[in-house]
């Protein structure tokens, strides 16, 4: 099976091309970016070999870069053969006679940081947030969170220089620090916890993956929502999500989330998502569901007839 990846950038120089299979190489556009560690086509084309395959890159006159790869294939087993993954309780709340949980969150995506806030804030943690490292410091100084989810890679002062810079204070050596990073390579694990970190979360993260971690580092104890029945089907948020239970909100809102889901424009999304109240945040958890899991046709489905 032969797949084939083209995008509109601005190309690559067919100088830089033959190189950046190399581990640790990037292009010069990568280096400015400061995104990356330059070991991603190095692995894929390792992976895409021991599939029997084989990966090459190209870049038409004018811009733009194709990436090519084929693999054997062969048909998979038996429906039975493949493991069912079992869901988990939903989390609802903190078990009582706690601390007061300070989280912050060091983010440079404004999507990202709010994707957490919305997810824990409801449950009764206190929530600070910061856009860089530089300020992810100050913060922590004033205010002396119990965790950190520290974003990696951020302008103005990244997570490894934040997390080094906390663990140096004896007081900072108290306060765990997650990192959240998109990298998929355990090589970079070595290098994140030799900054200071106690452990990482891969972007994407999943829920469970959030509070788990939290229950292993803080000692956390959570409320579950109970299961009414075991012959039951359990429906999920996003399956409970109805045209109707969008309906507390204006039309003028349901109208500009049609459009944003139209655009796949997440951002917009996400801000229409904050201006949700409080006593309505399972619309807020079932919408921010459907973006995660790139689900804006089903956003789409549910508010068409209120623009009609």
């Amino acid at each position: 099976m032969t797949f084939e990846i083209e995008d509109t950038g601005p190309g690559l120089d067919p100088a830089e091309i033959d190189s950046l299979f190399e581990a640790f190489v990037q292009t010069e556009i990568g280096r400015k970016s400061e995104q990356g560690t330059g070991l991603g086509l190095s692995i894929s084309r390792q992976f895409v070999k021991l599939m029997g395959g084989d990966i090459t890159l190209s870049s038409p006159l004018g811009g733009g870069t194709i990436v090519r790869f084929d693999i054997q294939i062969s048909l998979a087993g038996a429906a039975a053969d493949i493991q069912t993954q079992h869901p988990t309780r939903s989390v609802i709340g903190l078990a009582p006679d706690q601390p007061k949980y300070r989280i912050l969150v060091v983010e440079d995506k404004w999507e990202s940081r709010k994707l957490l806030v919305k997810l824990l804030e409801p449950l009764g943690f206190e929530l600070r947030e910061a856009e860089n490292g530089k300020e992810g410091v100050a913060l922590w100084s004033s205010w002396e969170p119990h965790l950190i989810w520290m974003d990696m890679q951020m302008p103005v002062m990244d997570g490894y220089e934040a997390t080094k810079q906390i663990k140096a204070h004896l007081k900072g050596q108290a306060t765990v620090i997650i990192a959240l990073t998109a990298s998929a390579f355990i090589e970079e694990r070595a290098v994140i916890l030799s900054a200071g970190c106690d452990d990482f979360v891969r972007k994407p993260f999943r829920e469970e993956e959030i509070f788990e971690t939290m229950a292993h580092y803080l000692g956390v104890r959570y409320v579950y929502e109970e299961e009414t029945s075991a012959t039951l089907p359990q429906r999920s948020a996003t399956e409970a999500l109805t045209r109707e239970a969008l309906a507390v909100m204006p039309a003028e809102w349901v109208a500009q989330l049609y459009q944003a889901a139209n655009e796949v424009n997440n951002q917009q999304i996400f801000q229409l998502i904050e201006q949700i109240p409080s006593e309505h945040d399972p619309v807020a958890i079932a919408l921010t569901d459907l973006v995660r899991n790139f689900r804006c046709d089903k956003i789409i489905d549910l508010t068409e007839p209120a623009t009609s």
